[in-house]
């Protein structure tokens, strides 16, 4: 097991010294692109069951091989990680709320880290044994997007870190 974690945590030590060289992304941390389809909402709760043609219509490239796919991001690319700024960490393939900025926290792991969601049904939680790791992956409560994944090393008072894809997140500053 340890030998696996070296070998993990020297792949994500190349993929962030990789991603350092490649030249920046446009992000959604620009709020003027911020998602406009029918169905994005920061108040309605209802639950979302598009197909993947749907919704590959809807979200752009990188946002739909994140949620849709499963995918990842590499580490240390989003900007979401390193922000201070207070307010709303939405769905950005629905616009469910999902974390306040006073539940982020700097985990140091590549990735925007939150030690609890907004609501108890703002997530769901499914077992994942992908990568032969035994792990429990987040989605989002009202389309089933892929966030991230949930891990019980956090800080109090929840003892949990939500390591989530900074791509899939929208964030609305407090006012």
């Amino acid at each position: 097991m340890k030998r696996l974690l070296s070998i993990f945590l020297a792949i994500l030590c190349l993929q962030s010294c990789y991603s350092q060289n490649q030249p920046s992304k446009k992000t959604n941390m620009d709020q003027s692109k911020k998602n406009t389809h029918p169905n994005y909402s920061h108040t309605d709760s209802s639950k979302l069951a598009l197909t993947n043609t749907e919704w590959k219509n809807l979200l752009s490239p990188e946002v739909y091989a994140i949620a849709r796919e499963k995918g990842t991001e590499r580490p240390f690319t989003s900007p979401f990680e390193t922000s201070k700024k207070l307010g709303t960490y939405y769905c950005a393939a629905c616009g469910n709320p999902l974390f306040k900025s006073n539940a982020k926290f700097d985990s140091g792991c590549g990735w925007p880290s939150f030690f609890e969601p907004i609501t108890k049904s703002s997530i769901l939680y499914l077992p994942d044994n992908t990568l032969g790791m035994k792990r429990t992956e987040v989605e989002c409560g009202r389309c089933k997007a892929h966030l991230g994944h949930v891990f019980e090393d956090g800080p109090p008072p929840t003892g949990l870190r939500y390591c989530i894809n900074g791509v899939v997140l929208d964030f609305e500053e407090k006012k």
